[in-house]
């Protein structure tokens, strides 16, 4: 009887904690459906307001905020959740990379939708002047990504500080928030280049210029939930998986066509829409475009070279692994 009373008791328990995703899962989608009904009032090629733009940040904000919310409670408040924590044995400070990872993975893929809509419409178009609102729309909705990203990393960051004290590895308790802001200035700096000045140029500094190129930049992000899954596959160790093999090969691919191919393709159709030959349209562009492009692409090119170096040794290990099996 006893037990009986306990297995009820601890069903009740459980239900009370999958109703609390309930009200983060309602602002989850509420907020999304919000964001997209704020824009079908607009024609494709026009501009978003500063007032409208605003909303989109804000819904942008809670967005993922409250969807790094979700995932961290899913994980650690629901019976599955929970069996899943146990399985892979994974400390809280985990749990928030993951959700952190998860975030990041779901961002990339709006970029992607963006940017293949802009892509799809502009460069079929006018290319060098034709817009479409999304392109706008998603600036102001994904900058904030990269002000919520950095109070995420701080969590993350927080954690391992709290996880690590607990085993007796530092005396610290935790970290406050500014400490955390200066002692990680230069992802901190990023973020807010990135979520600013990237920001800026697609809504305000383009000088007229149309979407079809800017819809390259956001498809950048393409090879991003792969690098995230990769990052959750070491996490719960499964680093020696097939599965790891080939998302990083699938990462490495993704990488190189719209990290590193693209820009060679997209200076292709800039050539072929100012009708010059591709030499000619590279000197053609101002300067700072120039320049940009390089700036641009050198880190592409070192991440990629960093990823085919760590891929190779992954692939070397494998194949060492198979071999000493054999021999045994």
């Amino acid at each position: 009887m006893k037990s009986k009373v306990q297995l009820i008791s601890q069903i009740k328990k459980e239900h009370r904690k999958t109703h609390m995703h309930i009200p983060l899962i309602f602002v989850l989608v509420s907020t999304l459906v919000l964001s997209v009904l704020s824009v079908t009032d607009l024609d494709w090629e026009d501009r978003i307001s500063i007032k409208r733009g605003f909303s989109l940040f804000c819904y942008g904000l809670v967005f993922f905020t409250v969807l790094y919310l979700v995932s961290n409670n899913l994980m650690l408040r629901t019976s599955l959740g929970q069996k899943f924590v146990r399985t892979y044995k994974l400390a809280p400070a985990d749990v928030f990379d993951i959700s952190n990872k998860q975030v990041s993975a779901v961002q990339a893929l709006f970029c992607c939708i963006t940017g293949l809509t802009s892509c799809t419409y502009s460069c079929t178009r006018d290319m060098l002047h034709t817009s479409h609102y999304i392109s706008e729309a998603y600036a102001w909705f994904g900058a904030a990504y990269f002000f919520y990203d950095i109070w995420s990393m701080y969590k993350v960051h927080n954690a391992k500080v709290v996880q690590a004290s607990m085993n007796g590895d530092v005396k610290r308790t935790g970290v406050k928030f500014f400490s955390y802001l200066k002692s990680h200035a230069v992802i901190v700096g990023h973020h807010i280049f990135i979520g600013g000045f990237g920001f800026l140029v697609i809504t305000y500094l383009r000088g007229g210029l149309g979407d079809c190129f800017f819809g390259f930049v956001y498809l950048m992000e393409a090879s991003t939930p792969f690098v995230s899954l990769r990052g959750i596959l070491s996490k719960i160790g499964m680093k020696s998986s097939i599965l790891y093999v080939i998302n990083g090969l699938v990462m490495l691919g993704t990488f190189f066509v719209c990290r590193v191919a693209m820009f060679p393709c997209v200076i292709y159709l800039y050539a072929r829409s100012v009708d010059l030959d591709y030499f000619s349209a590279i000197r053609s562009l101002p300067t700072g475009c120039k320049v940009s492009i390089v700036i641009l692409l050198l880190p592409q090119v070192y991440w990629f070279l960093l990823m085919v170096k760590g891929a190779s040794q992954v692939l070397k290990g494998k194949v060492t692994k198979k071999k000493t099996l054999k021999m045994h």
